[in-house]
């Protein structure tokens, strides 16, 4: 890929992954808007469809950035250590921000979604407090870009030599 085209992925990974996040935060904030009453551990409040939406919209915004990192970076599979240990620094940034982007992928997915579930029925309900939900996946959104972005360019950048050292070389011996 052309390094045009490779800003441009970069571009538009982060840009769905920052309004992932602003969408979470603006959802908390339409939530907070709502009628809500807690003591200690629970909390009743009156669903806000609008932080429904909002949620949802930022939950599945992270998924499409998630994916198209993933798609367009290709597969970067490491399989063992010894493996690891031998593949160019590259591969190894790659395998990493891969790992952490799909553990905050999880995160985020996660609360995003258990949030704007919550604002989805149409009657008062009582549960275990969650606080902030909404807001943090939003957060984790803007993380995620950075390792998605991370990914996508350590996994299509050109390897310089093939990362490999040779270790069994040795000294000629003198006459």
């Amino acid at each position: 890929m052309t390094r045009i085209g490779g800003l441009l992925v970069c571009i538009l990974i982060l840009a769905i992954d920052i309004v992932a996040g602003i969408l979470g935060i603006e959802a908390e904030v339409a939530q907070n808007k709502g009628w809500h009453h807690k003591a200690l551990f629970v909390e009743c409040r009156r669903p806000v469809y609008e932080a429904y939406r909002l949620g949802l919209a930022a939950a599945v915004l992270l998924a499409l950035a998630h994916a198209i990192a993933n798609l367009l970076g290709g597969c970067t599979c490491i399989f063992s250590k010894e493996e690891f240990v031998r593949s160019s620094a590259n591969r190894q940034m790659a395998a990493g921000t891969l790992i952490i982007s799909w553990i905050l992928l999880a995160v985020g997915f996660t609360m995003l979604i258990i949030a704007a579930m919550s604002n989805s029925k149409s009657d008062v309900s009582c549960g275990i407090v969650r606080p902030h939900f909404l807001s943090i996946g939003g957060i984790i959104c803007f993380f995620h870009g950075l390792f998605a972005v991370a990914f996508y360019v350590s996994a299509t950048a050109p390897d310089l030599g093939d990362g490999k050292v040779r270790r069994d070389v040795r000294t000629p011996s003198g006459p």
